[in-house]
């Protein structure tokens, strides 16, 4: 009998209000440009910021965590799983102290500041200097569970 194991694909995707803090930055910039200098001129500032402002939110949202039976990828890195030991969930206190105080510096940062919790991934590769890997998640319990030998988990 084949072990099974678990799946999950998140994107940690920028939250709906960035966007809307971004409308109203693009519309301030049109009102500040169109009075002094003209309609074109504001739609020109406006349009330019428009475009750049999604283009980060965009790219910065756009990273993907995903496991599958052979591999964690976490924005542009990814690891086999035979190199993956203990996967701990952070949420709360926990997680941000993670990310600040008791971080490593040696360890592989995805860090989303809009994200409430995180998951520990420790790594066996004795030839690799990165102690373990942290990453922001929507979902900690259940990016861990799929981290996890014979867990069945479902994003």
């Amino acid at each position: 009998m084949v072990d099974a194991v678990a799946g999950y694909k998140e994107r940690l995707s920028v939250p709906v209000r960035w966007w809307v803090i971004a409308a109203i930055a693009v519309l301030t910039l049109w009102v500040i440009t169109a009075v002094p200098a003209g309609n074109i001129a504001g739609f020109a500032v406006a349009g330019l910021a428009a475009v750049l402002l999604s283009v980060l939110f965009l790219q910065y949202g756009g990273a993907v965590v995903e496991v599958d039976a052979a591999n964690l990828r976490a924005g542009r890195a990814s690891i086999e799983r035979t190199y993956l030991g203990k996967a701990t969930p952070l949420t709360g206190e926990d997680a941000r102290n993670a990310f600040g105080r008791d971080c490593d510096p040696r360890a592989f940062l995805v860090l989303r500041s809009y994200l409430p919790g995180a998951v520990r991934v420790e790594l066996t590769d004795p030839h690799d200097p990165t102690p373990y890997w942290l990453i922001a998640t929507k979902n900690p319990e259940r990016l861990a569970a799929a981290l996890t030998q014979n867990s069945v988990a479902r994003s």
